[in-house]
């Protein structure tokens, strides 16, 4: 029975690896400052609410600190932004470092320069899943850089945008 549930785990990680997403990354500012994490798991739930959901794999450290806090930001990234989603895809990863484009709103929120589009949302319900939190958020407000270009993907271990990919 493990030796098959094993298998399982193997296959869902592989087609999922090959699974073309787009990589956003996710921000709040809390009482000890700004934070945030790379995710290609945000997708659309509905339009009225206008509503989100993404996971987290764990409700300690920086993905905790969003899920307590009052409103995130989710920023749609373009191709240039493949270093700084490494830096804020790994624990110690450099975060909101000069250079990488950061600037803070009047009330301290993170935005991204170039990013596509940048969703402020708020959390309206959270599900344990193992050892993940998949969470439902409404979106606030919008804003969209139509000139911002293509999306950044992930898959394979890999960033790419959908002009590296071929079309059929």
């Amino acid at each position: 029975m493990q030796e098959s549930l094993d298998a399982l785990a193997g296959d869902f990680k592989a087609v999922f690896r090959e699974h073309p997403a787009a990589v956003t990354i996710i921000t709040a500012l809390t009482p000890e400052g700004p934070v945030g994490l790379t995710a290609s798991s945000v997708a659309s739930v509905a339009v009225d609410p206008t509503a989100i959901s993404f996971s987290v794999t764990r409700a300690t450290g920086t993905a905790g600190a969003l899920l307590r806090a009052d409103e995130l930001q989710v920023h749609f990234l373009a191709p240039e932004h493949a270093a700084v989603a490494t830096q804020f895809s790994f624990t110690g990863g450099e975060r909101f470092a000069p250079g990488q484009g950061w600037s803070f709103d009047a009330d301290g929120a993170p935005r991204l320069a170039g990013a596509r589009a940048r969703l402020n949302v708020r959390i309206l319900d959270t599900l344990s899943v193992g050892g993940s939190v998949l969470v439902v958020a409404q979106v606030a407000s919008l804003e969209r850089d139509a000139a911002a270009g293509d999306a950044l993907l992930y898959a394979d271990r890999q960033f790419f945008s959908r002009g590296d990919a071929r079309a059929l």
